[in-house]
């Protein structure tokens, strides 16, 4: 049987889910720019015969959505640093209370 704190925190990461994909499914032409835009601007014309040695992998279908996508992957290293940091102050107040 689910506890009140498991089923407020199973609701709450639907709705993280929820809002992540959200946009992914209903934005499509956005025209949002980020810096990677700006100094492909600047490189072509100062060298305008430039050619990039690579391009992108997959092509998300705006800004909006990369600028989506670069937020979740902050959000979960910041999640996965600020745990870490948690396990090891737990971890040395325990050691002491032994």
């Amino acid at each position: 049987m689910m506890t009140k704190n498991v089923k407020i925190t199973m609701v709450l990461l639907l709705l993280i889910i929820a809002i992540a994909v959200t946009p992914l499914l209903l934005i499509k032409d956005s025209e949002f720019g980020g810096a990677d835009g700006e100094a492909e601007g600047v490189i072509a014309t100062i060298n305008p015969d430039y050619e990039p040695w690579f391009g992108s992998i997959i092509e998300p279908p705006g800004g909006e959505t990369e600028s989506l996508l670069f937020c979740l992957q902050a959000g979960i290293g910041a999640g996965i640093f600020g745990f870490g940091f948690g396990y090891l102050v737990a971890r040395k107040k325990y050691q002491k209370g032994e």
